[in-house]
């Protein structure tokens, strides 16, 4: 079943810009030796060090890595207003946008993970008690086999890609519970590892390194979040970290998602917790649909 992502606009951080350049939340449009990637924030940590890696390489090319989530890149290419859409779902999943328009530059895999503070005794959940959860049916966790201690819900707001994939793989059209909302992964990951009780999700990009001291994961139906079962699909809440440009862009802007695409990145692209797109034993279409690679 195909759902569609509604934007809500929120404010977006200019994380790492090679070459030295410097800029707030506004959003411009790009010159030619600049090249501007605002959206996923689960795509960030990658977008950012391609960018610092491009940059040594391409003297004179600035490429600016803004977040803002899914819905606010995609809305951005398709406006013009930035050279390159970052997206954890695919156009023709975001509601106003022209996909047709747009080209689809898949660059890597990224797992979806639920994440509690590591107070929480529970180590696995089957899918229903999780979407119970979510959707508020399930509010201590006694009720899974924890201690007795009020579930504290930490959701991510409207608009981004790493909600509207949890939401489509694990609710099964159930509504979320309405909970305090985060703009992004890293104030996701820093609330869990602070709040006793917790429970949110992250790309698996955040859920490892010092900043994820205080969290863990949890398994779903005994299957671990981890690269071997994404590839598979046996882990099921994963999605296509996607680049997403106008039909004709600029060159330092192909040159940049071509460095990212590289196999020269591939190493980079696993030890930031991301999988290779060659790597996938399967293929997810926009509807869904999930099949064997050829």
């Amino acid at each position: 079943m195909k759902g569609k992502l509604y934007l809500a606009v929120g404010s977006s951080v200019a994380l790492v810009l090679a070459g030295g350049l410097v800029s707030g939340g506004a959003v411009h449009a790009a010159s030619d030796s600049r090249v501007m990637a605002v959206g996923s924030t689960a795509l960030q940590p990658l977008a950012v060090q391609a960018a610092e890696m491009f940059g040594e390489k391409h003297a004179g090319v600035n490429v600016v890595v803004q977040g803002g989530g899914s819905g606010a890149g995609l809305s951005q290419v398709g406006k013009g207003g930035v050279t390159i859409g970052n997206s954890d779902i695919f156009a023709s999943q975001k509601d106003g946008v022209d996909a047709k328009k747009l080209k689809d530059h898949k660059v890597a895999v990224v797992g979806i993970a639920p994440v509690v503070n590591d107070d929480i005794k529970v180590k696995s959940l089957t899918m229903d008690q999780l979407r119970d959860i979510f959707s508020g049916k399930i509010t201590n966790w006694k009720d899974v086999g924890g201690q007795d201690e009020k579930i504290v819900l930490i959701n991510r707001a409207q608009g981004s890609g790493t909600r509207f994939t949890f939401e489509h793989e694990v609710m099964n059209g159930e509504d979320t519970k309405t909970a305090q909302e985060q703009d992004d992964n890293g104030a996701v990951q820093k609330i869990v590892s602070k709040t006793p009780g917790a429970i949110s999700y992250l790309a698996f990009s955040y859920t490892s390194g010092p900043n994820a001291k205080g969290l863990r994961t949890l398994s779903i139906d005994k299957v671990s979040p981890t690269d071997k079962n994404v590839r598979s699909n046996k882990w099921q809440i994963w999605a296509y970290e996607h680049m997403y440009t106008v039909k004709k862009t600029d060159k330092n802007t192909k040159a940049y998602i071509k460095f990212v695409q590289s196999s020269a990145m591939k190493k980079t692209i696993k030890k930031l917790g991301y999988i290779p797109v060659s790597d996938m034993n399967v293929v997810k279409s926009a509807d869904g649909d999930v099949k064997k690679s050829k």
